[in-house]
């Protein structure tokens, strides 16, 4: 059997104690069938899944054969503060870390406002981190600009900067018109920036939710792709057949220009990530590792 020319990655966020934890295994067991290049585990705003993320990040990393990967932010933090973390992270066996700024206290929108002795910025967090440790380090990039950003030229700066600082990978935030991502890597491209652009990918399994993130971080919604989700809301078999149909088309699309590696925003579910990544021809049934 030829070998898929995809290799993909998945994130989740640290499960609280009881039924959300047992969901969270059950997936993350599910998703290690595919063989992900790499996991990553939020960090909650300000720290606040500090224990959690790397409760979860030691047992992925000693319990499981996924690569693990943590989430960092320099918001309402010193640099002594994120650099413990970093150590703690190292401890734990993981040696690849997310690096992002974080949202302002007051949310997206506000202004940030960096600690007076942290980090001042993304940039600044992947350089600290760098020269902690041989870490591999991935940031973030927005399709359709930053929030806080005035042009795609100051994203493009600021991207330029992380990749000066030891960034290899920027990860993007889930977008449904793949205009805006492939205008993104063609941007990079001509600027001579040495980052691996990947594009990060949302399943829609509850639209409502969908809508709101999307309104928070500045995503477009296609007109096409609510009608296709209108009147489901009480229908959870059909919109769950609709959101793996409207996920698999996005990435055919993005394949066909090239892209070969996707990260996708699981939620701590399985169930559509693993459908589509089958589609993809990725993985083997759980049933049949042992002869894989």
């Amino acid at each position: 059997m030829t070998a898929s020319p995809f290799q993909v990655s998945f994130e989740f966020f640290p499960p609280k104690p009881g039924e959300g934890e047992v969901s969270f295994w059950s997936a993350a067991k599910k998703l290690e069938t595919i063989g992900p290049s790499f996991v990553s585990v939020t960090y909650g705003a300000g720290g606040t899944t500090q224990a959690r993320t790397l409760a979860t990040l030691a047992r992925l990393t000693g319990e499981t054969g996924l690569s693990a990967a943590g989430h960092l932010t320099c918001v309402g933090a010193s640099k002594d503060e994120v650099n413990d973390v970093i150590r703690s992270y190292a401890a734990a066996g993981v040696r690849h870390i997310v690096a992002l700024r974080g949202d302002p206290p007051g949310g997206v929108g506000t202004r940030f406002v960096p600690h007076p002795e942290g980090y001042r910025n993304a940039a600044d967090l992947v350089r600290g981190i760098r020269e902690l440790g041989a870490f591999e380090v991935s940031v973030s990039a927005y399709p359709e600009r930053h929030p806080d950003s005035v042009s795609i030229e100051e994203d493009l700066a600021f991207m330029a900067d992380k990749a000066d600082h030891g960034a290899s990978r920027a990860i993007s935030q889930f977008f449904f018109h793949n205009a805006f991502f492939l205008r993104l890597r063609d941007r990079i491209a001509a600027r001579g920036i040495k980052i691996n652009l990947v594009p990060g990918i949302l399943p829609v399994t509850n639209f409502a939710r969908v809508k709101e993130f999307a309104a928070k971080c500045g995503a477009h919604i296609p007109p096409d792709m609510e009608r296709r989700f209108s009147g489901l809301d009480q229908d959870p078999e059909t919109r769950n057949l609709v959101a793996a149909m409207v996920a698999a088309e996005q990435v055919h699309e993005l394949a066909r220009e090239g892209i070969t590696h996707f990260h996708f925003y699981t939620l701590n579910r399985a169930e559509l990530v693993y459908a589509i990544c089958r589609v993809l021809g990725l993985g083997a049934p759980p049933g049949n590792q042992a002869a894989a």
